[in-house]
């Protein structure tokens, strides 16, 4: 598994710095860079949103990747040793990136 940072503190699965969600998918299929990527998990924190009845925080987490020109995409999954999502106060996942990306 990936060890996975998220900076992204308005996702309903942000435990600082980690995710509580078990799994999550780094979007973005024609990413040539960076800015092209996104968390397809990211869903927005709400008041009554309460993580720990999603799961667990975790630092290493499955990412499925979409990012099909990512150096670190091996057949969907990331293979990265660790990686970032950032995104700060983010309100939808179009607003978050995978700061790992590293094109082919």
């Amino acid at each position: 598994m990936t060890k996975l940072e998220c900076s992204v503190k308005s996702c309903a699965y942000n435990e600082e710095p980690y995710c509580c969600k078990g799994d999550i998918t780094v979007g973005g299929s024609e990413a040539k860079n960076t800015s092209e990527t996104c968390c397809s998990s990211f869903q927005e924190k709400t008041r009554d949103c309460a993580c720990n009845s999603v799961g667990q925080k975790s630092e290493d987490i499955e990412i499925n990747c979409k990012a099909e020109k990512c150096v670190h995409n091996e057949n969907c999954k990331c293979d990265a040793n660790r990686i970032g999502i950032v995104g700060g106060v983010a309100k939808e996942c179009k607003d978050t990136q995978c700061a790992s990306f590293c094109c082919q």
